[in-house]
């Protein structure tokens, strides 16, 4: 079974959420993100000339203009391959563990996989983004030397959303479906507190 849901993220960006359920225990979520707008990079292309061009009126260094032509270069080929993501997919299948593939717009591929045994906890964390309170899903792992203590804070989607759902807030966003499926998957591993089967029963139509 598969749907897709559209949502918006921290700057009004469009986000495709797609739920791929293959079985009771494995599902995959996709989020697709914005791709590049045309309109910022033209705005970033043109104000880094005129920095360029002003500073060579100045100096009259032909090599401020080549080295501004290097920035620009250099700065779009880095965004491109280790900022921007196109689509961030995850892939949680029982007993085994979790998978989180990041693909960036240079075409480069990012993948983590997390063994189940290593997962404490999944929770929803949140944090302050320019006067925003902004709610994204993390990964809790498992500290080997602590049993009872957390070495590892994961974040699932790099991509933030602006609200959670009607459980905290009017507006809808896509964490806590994923954060359903984690816990629905969990619970057939091992046995979870009450605080995070009461999320179980957070009805999907609510997306």
């Amino acid at each position: 079974m598969e749907d897709e849901r559209s949502f918006s993220d921290i700057c009004g960006g469009r986000l495709a959420l797609q739920r791929r359920y293959y079985s009771p225990s494995c599902r995959e979520f996709c989020l697709s993100c914005p791709r590049l707008s045309l309109r910022s990079l033209t705005a970033v292309t043109c104000a880094v000339w005129l920095a360029a061009y002003g500073l060579f009126t100045l100096c009259e260094n032909s090599m401020i203009l080549s080295a501004a032509i290097f920035i620009t270069l250099l700065g779009l080929l880095g965004y491109l391959h280790f900022v921007k993501i196109d689509q961030e997919t995850l892939l949680i299948i029982d007993s085994l563990g979790i998978q989180m593939t990041s693909s960036y717009a240079s075409g480069k591929e990012s993948t983590t996989f997390i063994e189940m045994g290593k997962v404490k906890d999944v929770v929803i964390n949140e944090a302050i983004y320019m006067q925003k309170v902004i709610y994204y899903l993390c990964i809790l792992l498992e500290d080997p030397v602590e049993p009872h203590g957390i070495s590892q804070v994961v974040p699932v989607f790099q991509v933030s959303t602006e609200q959670l759902s009607k459980v905290f807030s009017p507006k809808k966003i896509c964490c806590l479906s994923p954060f359903s499926a984690f816990l629905l998957l969990l619970m057939f591993s091992r046995n979870v507190n009450s605080s995070c089967q009461d999320y179980l029963r957070t009805p999907d139509s609510y997306f």
